[in-house]
Protein backbone atom coordinates (compact mmCIF):
# COMPACT_ATOMS: atom_id res chain seq x y z
CA UNK A 1 0.00 0.00 0.00
CA UNK A 2 3.30 2.17 1.31
CA UNK A 3 4.50 1.65 -2.39
CA UNK A 4 1.01 2.23 -4.14
CA UNK A 5 0.55 6.31 -2.20
CA UNK A 6 4.45 6.70 -3.09
CA UNK A 7 3.91 5.79 -6.93
CA UNK A 8 1.20 7.98 -7.18
CA UNK A 9 2.60 10.73 -5.14
CA UNK A 10 5.72 10.72 -7.91
CA UNK A 11 2.56 10.75 -10.57
CA UNK A 12 1.29 13.70 -9.48
CA UNK A 13 4.65 15.36 -8.51
CA UNK A 14 5.60 14.91 -12.45
CA UNK A 15 2.27 15.82 -13.32
CA UNK A 16 2.40 18.82 -11.64
CA UNK A 17 6.26 19.78 -13.05
CA UNK A 18 5.68 18.97 -16.50
CA UNK A 19 2.34 21.08 -16.87
CA UNK A 20 4.13 23.77 -15.28
CA UNK A 21 7.15 23.66 -17.31
CA UNK A 22 4.61 23.30 -20.09
CA UNK A 23 2.71 26.89 -19.01
CA UNK A 24 6.57 28.61 -19.01
CA UNK A 25 7.41 27.29 -22.39
CA UNK A 26 3.84 28.84 -24.18
CA UNK A 27 4.93 32.13 -22.69
CA UNK A 28 7.31 32.38 -25.20
CA UNK A 29 6.78 30.32 -28.07
CA UNK A 30 4.01 29.69 -29.99
CA UNK A 31 1.55 27.06 -29.22
CA UNK A 32 1.83 25.09 -32.61
CA UNK A 33 -1.21 22.92 -32.28
CA UNK A 34 -3.61 22.00 -29.56
CA UNK A 35 -5.84 19.22 -28.63
CA UNK A 36 -9.01 20.58 -29.79
CA UNK A 37 -7.26 20.89 -33.61
CA UNK A 38 -6.47 17.16 -33.43
CA UNK A 39 -9.93 15.77 -32.55
CA UNK A 40 -11.55 18.31 -34.73
CA UNK A 41 -9.32 16.38 -37.71
CA UNK A 42 -10.28 13.16 -36.81
CA UNK A 43 -13.60 13.76 -36.22
CA UNK A 44 -13.96 14.85 -39.59
CA UNK A 45 -14.89 11.98 -41.60
CA UNK A 46 -15.00 13.94 -45.32
CA UNK A 47 -12.46 12.99 -47.54
CA UNK A 48 -10.98 17.07 -47.63
CA UNK A 49 -10.31 17.83 -44.03
CA UNK A 50 -9.70 20.77 -42.86
CA UNK A 51 -7.00 22.28 -40.76
CA UNK A 52 -6.29 26.11 -40.83
CA UNK A 53 -3.85 27.69 -38.34
CA UNK A 54 -1.37 30.39 -39.20
CA UNK A 55 0.12 32.04 -35.83
CA UNK A 56 0.67 36.05 -35.81
CA UNK A 57 2.00 38.07 -32.66
CA UNK A 58 -0.41 40.43 -31.15
CA UNK A 59 0.68 43.33 -33.18
CA UNK A 60 -0.63 41.81 -36.44
CA UNK A 61 -4.21 41.82 -34.87
CA UNK A 62 -6.24 44.17 -36.06
CA UNK A 63 -7.24 46.68 -32.73
CA UNK A 64 -10.95 46.16 -34.08
CA UNK A 65 -10.41 42.17 -33.81
CA UNK A 66 -9.19 42.22 -30.30
CA UNK A 67 -11.52 44.95 -29.34
CA UNK A 68 -14.66 42.90 -30.50
CA UNK A 69 -13.34 39.36 -29.10
CA UNK A 70 -13.26 41.14 -25.46
CA UNK A 71 -16.77 43.04 -26.27
CA UNK A 72 -18.37 39.83 -27.06
CA UNK A 73 -16.71 36.99 -24.77
CA UNK A 74 -15.02 38.61 -21.57
CA UNK A 75 -15.37 42.61 -20.82
CA UNK A 76 -13.80 41.96 -17.94
CA UNK A 77 -10.73 40.17 -18.58
CA UNK A 78 -8.60 42.83 -18.10
CA UNK A 79 -9.67 43.09 -14.86
CA UNK A 80 -10.65 39.27 -13.53
CA UNK A 81 -7.54 36.93 -12.32
CA UNK A 82 -9.24 34.30 -14.45
CA UNK A 83 -12.89 33.81 -13.14
CA UNK A 84 -15.59 35.97 -13.02
CA UNK A 85 -17.75 34.80 -10.39
CA UNK A 86 -20.59 36.96 -11.47
CA UNK A 87 -20.85 35.18 -14.63
CA UNK A 88 -20.32 31.54 -13.17
CA UNK A 89 -23.34 32.74 -10.98
CA UNK A 90 -25.42 33.99 -13.48
CA UNK A 91 -24.91 31.27 -15.96
CA UNK A 92 -25.49 28.01 -12.85
CA UNK A 93 -28.84 30.25 -12.19
CA UNK A 94 -29.48 30.07 -15.83
CA UNK A 95 -28.57 26.38 -16.44
CA UNK A 96 -30.53 25.29 -13.34
CA UNK A 97 -33.77 26.38 -14.81
CA UNK A 98 -33.54 23.21 -17.62
CA UNK A 99 -32.34 25.62 -20.74
CA UNK A 100 -29.88 25.73 -22.94
CA UNK A 101 -26.49 25.30 -20.87
CA UNK A 102 -24.77 28.92 -21.15
CA UNK A 103 -20.91 29.14 -20.18
CA UNK A 104 -19.82 31.63 -18.15
CA UNK A 105 -16.01 30.82 -18.82
CA UNK A 106 -13.81 33.94 -19.12
CA UNK A 107 -11.36 34.50 -21.67
CA UNK A 108 -8.33 33.07 -19.42
CA UNK A 109 -10.69 29.70 -19.09
CA UNK A 110 -11.26 29.27 -22.71
CA UNK A 111 -7.65 29.22 -23.36
CA UNK A 112 -6.87 27.14 -20.05
CA UNK A 113 -9.32 24.62 -22.17
CA UNK A 114 -8.35 24.96 -25.51
CA UNK A 115 -5.07 24.93 -25.31
CA UNK A 116 -4.06 22.58 -22.76
CA UNK A 117 -7.42 20.50 -22.40
CA UNK A 118 -10.10 18.80 -24.52
CA UNK A 119 -13.99 20.15 -25.24
CA UNK A 120 -15.83 17.95 -22.42
CA UNK A 121 -18.33 18.53 -19.82
CA UNK A 122 -17.42 17.28 -16.77
CA UNK A 123 -16.55 17.99 -13.22
CA UNK A 124 -12.83 16.57 -13.71
CA UNK A 125 -12.06 18.86 -16.69
CA UNK A 126 -13.34 21.62 -15.12
CA UNK A 127 -11.09 21.32 -12.55
CA UNK A 128 -7.95 20.43 -14.69
CA UNK A 129 -9.42 23.65 -16.10
CA UNK A 130 -9.15 25.34 -13.19
CA UNK A 131 -5.81 24.52 -12.17
CA UNK A 132 -4.25 25.84 -15.95
CA UNK A 133 -6.27 28.94 -15.51
CA UNK A 134 -4.59 29.76 -12.17
CA UNK A 135 -1.08 29.16 -13.53
CA UNK A 136 -0.93 30.78 -16.89
CA UNK A 137 -3.08 34.29 -14.74
CA UNK A 138 0.51 33.75 -12.56
CA UNK A 139 2.81 33.09 -14.78
CA UNK A 140 1.46 35.13 -18.44
CA UNK A 141 0.72 38.49 -19.13
CA UNK A 142 -3.01 39.27 -19.49
CA UNK A 143 -1.31 40.22 -23.09
CA UNK A 144 0.19 37.09 -23.64
CA UNK A 145 -3.17 35.20 -22.55
CA UNK A 146 -4.93 37.00 -24.72
CA UNK A 147 -2.71 36.70 -27.97
CA UNK A 148 -2.78 32.76 -27.32
CA UNK A 149 -6.65 33.04 -27.16
CA UNK A 150 -6.82 34.89 -30.59
CA UNK A 151 -4.60 32.23 -32.18
CA UNK A 152 -5.93 29.12 -30.78
CA UNK A 153 -9.39 29.16 -31.03
CA UNK A 154 -11.78 27.69 -33.25
CA UNK A 155 -13.04 30.23 -35.73
CA UNK A 156 -15.25 27.97 -38.42
CA UNK A 157 -14.84 24.37 -39.45
CA UNK A 158 -10.90 23.52 -39.26
CA UNK A 159 -10.42 27.17 -38.67
CA UNK A 160 -7.99 28.21 -36.14
CA UNK A 161 -6.83 31.15 -34.68
CA UNK A 162 -7.72 34.81 -36.19
CA UNK A 163 -5.08 34.98 -39.14
CA UNK A 164 -6.65 31.87 -40.78
CA UNK A 165 -10.56 33.46 -39.95
CA UNK A 166 -9.72 36.24 -41.41
CA UNK A 167 -8.36 34.53 -44.71
CA UNK A 168 -11.24 31.93 -44.50
CA UNK A 169 -14.07 34.58 -44.45
CA UNK A 170 -12.80 37.50 -45.94
CA UNK A 171 -9.60 36.73 -47.95
CA UNK A 172 -7.47 39.31 -45.78
CA UNK A 173 -5.04 39.18 -43.18
CA UNK A 174 -6.38 40.02 -40.03
CA UNK A 175 -4.21 43.11 -39.33
CA UNK A 176 -6.27 44.57 -42.07
CA UNK A 177 -10.15 43.32 -40.48
CA UNK A 178 -12.21 46.67 -39.44
CA UNK A 179 -14.92 46.81 -37.10
CA UNK A 180 -17.81 45.00 -38.93
CA UNK A 181 -15.51 42.12 -40.15
CA UNK A 182 -14.10 41.93 -36.79
CA UNK A 183 -17.38 41.63 -35.44
CA UNK A 184 -18.71 39.26 -37.80
CA UNK A 185 -16.02 36.53 -36.61
CA UNK A 186 -16.54 37.33 -32.81
CA UNK A 187 -20.37 36.92 -33.37
CA UNK A 188 -19.66 33.13 -34.52
CA UNK A 189 -17.62 32.36 -31.40
CA UNK A 190 -20.19 30.69 -29.23
CA UNK A 191 -20.88 28.38 -32.19
CA UNK A 192 -18.04 28.58 -35.03
CA UNK A 193 -18.42 24.88 -36.51
CA UNK A 194 -22.49 25.94 -37.13
CA UNK A 195 -22.56 29.48 -37.33
CA UNK A 196 -20.91 31.83 -40.44
CA UNK A 197 -19.16 35.11 -40.76
CA UNK A 198 -19.41 35.64 -44.03
CA UNK A 199 -22.21 35.97 -45.37
CA UNK A 200 -23.95 36.34 -42.26
CA UNK A 201 -27.49 35.06 -41.45
CA UNK A 202 -30.39 37.58 -39.75
CA UNK A 203 -28.54 35.85 -36.27
CA UNK A 204 -25.16 36.72 -36.93
CA UNK A 205 -26.30 40.75 -38.74
CA UNK A 206 -28.04 41.21 -34.83
CA UNK A 207 -25.06 39.78 -32.70
CA UNK A 208 -22.51 41.87 -35.43
CA UNK A 209 -24.39 44.89 -34.54
CA UNK A 210 -24.52 44.26 -30.62
CA UNK A 211 -21.15 43.94 -30.60
CA UNK A 212 -20.26 47.03 -33.00
CA UNK A 213 -22.21 49.14 -30.23
CA UNK A 214 -20.59 47.32 -27.27
CA UNK A 215 -17.19 48.32 -28.89
CA UNK A 216 -18.10 52.20 -28.94
CA UNK A 217 -19.44 51.90 -25.17
CA UNK A 218 -16.18 50.02 -24.42
CA UNK A 219 -13.74 52.50 -25.94
CA UNK A 220 -9.72 51.84 -26.49
CA UNK A 221 -7.68 49.18 -24.09
CA UNK A 222 -4.21 48.66 -23.63
CA UNK A 223 -2.99 45.33 -23.19
CA UNK A 224 0.72 45.95 -23.37
CA UNK A 225 0.48 47.43 -19.83
CA UNK A 226 -1.11 44.48 -17.81
CA UNK A 227 1.30 41.90 -16.64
Amino acid sequence: MKRLFRFIGKLVLWCIILSVGLVFLYKYVPVPATPLMFIRYFENTDETKIWKHDWVTIDDISKHMQLAVICSEDQKFLAHNGFDIEAIEKAYAYNKQGKRLRGGSTISQQTAKNVFLWPERSWFRKGLESYFTFLIEMIWSKERIFEVYLNSIEMGQGIYGVEAAAQHWFNKSAVNLNAYEAAAIASILPNPRNYKANPATSYIQKRKQWIVKQMRFYGEFNLSTQK
